[in-house]
């Protein structure tokens, strides 16, 4: 089997990792890593589907499309150094035991591999990733090898985020973020007690959480110079939902602790989906629309500063299926007590669907000149008014809105 063709199946088998958005925070060290138009993509990959394969010689090599800012999208290789593992994870298709084809590469080796497709333009960030071989420390090197023959041989300065192994060191955790624009470790689950029912064999505080803390400890102790371009990496994790009878609750209190006490750029969920030949392949598969409730709950934890008590969660922990979280938290809480535009504070202005933080510090802008004075202002803001209009007054006065005719 060539080269090409192992990472093919290589590629493939991680697309399961992280697949929201990727890249939230792209090295600007590098052009390529500002990204790409939406035409821009059409006209290079075709159609810009979040993921997709392009040809590189005889084989088709699975790329992601990771969001950059500004709604820019980042062609992306995910790879793997080895799909095989010594781990028995009861959810994961890698476990030891099962039967499935392997690939394993030297590290050199992919690292060429990659190198040559990032030069013949196909990609421009590499997600790399591996199974677990003789411990994790001995894992973690072998990552750490294929990134110094990135970064220091072949001179590769694009988008490189890069997997801390459970069992990794703390020096192998720094030298991993001398390498990387992105660092990240899955916790898989919010506590030891889940952890067990998804892998047995891990231990969630010394291996997978320890990590984590290291990653904040090196940032907070020495200069960000010695960082990759001159600055830390993020840090990210992922979470399984659906298989060990977690909460809603126990994931985002994990995740709210996480992000203000170890700097967590942001948490990753993938609904679970049940794998022949594993010890929960007859466990029923998650909804995907709680993912994507529990991505709306963390930015809103993260970015527009939410507390837990603010998501009504039902007696079970489970946020609802059927709104969006904001929208549940509005129809809550403002439909009778409706934020006034003109006075409200950038935190109470958040708390209205319809407005992000870009669209609040533009508000706040616009009335040191003169005031909000009708849901057309707004509309200009960047609000979208049409939802924002039940929960706000605007000089003392419920806005009126234009009834839809169709």
């Amino acid at each position: 089997m060539d080269g090409l063709q192992k990472l093919s199946l290589a590629a493939e088998q991680t697309l399961f990792e992280g697949r929201e958005d990727e890249a939230d925070r792209l090295t600007k060290s590098s052009p390529a890593a500002c990204g790409y138009t939406p035409a821009e993509i059409r006209r290079r990959f075709g159609k810009g589907q979040r993921s997709h394969q392009v040809q590189v010689g005889s084989r088709a090599i699975p790329i992601f499309m990771a969001a950059a800012p500004g709604g820019r999208r980042v062609p992306l290789v995910k790879a793997m150094l080895t799909t095989a593992c010594e781990r028995d994870c009861n959810y994961c298709p890698f476990r030891a035991g099962r039967d499935a084809h392997r690939v394993t590469f030297k590290p050199d080796e992919l690292a060429r591999l990659f190198d040559a497709i990032h030069r013949a333009g196909r990609a421009d960030g590499l997600f790399l990733s591996t199974g677990i071989f003789a411990g994790g420390a001995n894992t973690q090197n072998k990552l750490l090898d294929t990134a110094e023959v990135l970064r220091l041989k072949l001179g590769y300065r694009g988008y490189l985020h890069l997997k801390i192994m459970p069992g990794a060191e703390k020096g192998q955790v720094l030298r991993s973020m001398q390498l990387a624009d992105r660092v990240s470790i899955n916790l898989e689950a919010p506590n030891q007690a889940r952890l067990a029912r998804l892998a047995p064999n891990k231990h969630f505080e010394v291996e997978l959480l320890a990590p984590l803390r290291w990653v904040e400890e090196i940032r907070r102790s020495l200069p960000p110079q010695q960082g990759w371009a001159g600055r830390w990496p993020s840090s990210t994790t992922q979470f399984v939902v659906g298989a060990a009878g977690e909460s809603d609750l126990d994931l985002l209190s994990t995740v709210g602790r996480l992000t203000r006490s170890l700097g967590l750029a942001r948490a990753y969920f993938e609904a679970f989906h049940p794998v022949p030949g594993t010890p929960l392949e007859n466990h029923p598969g998650e909804d995907p629309l709680r993912q994507h409730r529990l991505y709306q709950a963390s930015f809103l934890l993260r970015d527009y500063g939410f507390d837990l008590e603010d998501f009504p969660f039902s007696q079970d922990g489970r946020l609802p299926l059927e709104r969006d979280p904001k929208l549940a938290y509005a129809m809550a809480e403002l439909s009778e007590n409706p934020v006034e535009m003109n006075q409200a504070d950038q935190r109470e202005l958040l708390r209205v669907p319809g407005i992000g933080p870009r669209s609040a510090r533009a508000i706040l802008r616009a009335r040191r000149t003169g005031g909000i004075t009708g849901l057309g202002d707004l509309t200009t803001l960047g609000v979208v008014a049409e939802r924002a209009a039940p929960y706000i007054l605007i000089a003392g006065r419920r806005p009126i809105r234009q009834m839809r005719l169709f």
